[in-house]
């Protein structure tokens, strides 16, 4: 593992635990394994969200998914200052408010990157996080 601090966003974790694309999982898995990783109570709450609501996954596996998860990454708790930011980041930048306070989590950690396909790939925010979609020029 680098000492490069990457933010990892929820879509990269469905793609690791829904078993619908192995050839994603794979990939996700090659691409993590190259950074120090970060994820925040968010990105935990909107994984068990999609589990749950989309993947019928039964709770015991989810549970075993949210371990796993917490062993691999350093885990930032979004808290009154978080929220404070990703008010400032969604006025600055424009996306979406839990987009933002995913922008906000990256920050506070000091990640260099924010892991995420949903933003805009190779978008710098404030000079200090780079956005980049690990699958922008991936051919599947």
């Amino acid at each position: 593992m680098s000492d490069v601090k990457a933010f990892l966003d929820t879509n990269l974790f469905v793609y690791l635990y829904s078993g619908t694309d192995a050839n994603k999982k794979a990939y996700v898995t090659q691409v993590i394994n190259k950074y120090e990783r970060f994820v925040s109570t968010q990105v935990l709450n909107e994984f068990c969200n999609v589990c749950i609501r989309k993947l019928n996954m039964p709770i015991p596996v989810v549970k075993k998914a949210i371990m796993e998860i917490c062993e691999i990454c350093n885990l930032v708790v979004v808290d009154d200052a978080t929220v404070l930011a990703a008010l400032d980041n969604h006025e600055k930048y424009g996306y979406s408010f839990y987009d933002c306070l995913i922008i906000a989590s990256a920050m506070e950690s000091g990640c260099k990157y924010l892991l995420s396909e949903d933003m805009a790939n190779g978008q710098i925010i404030d000079d200090s996080l780079t956005i980049k979609n690990i699958f922008a020029e991936k051919t599947y």
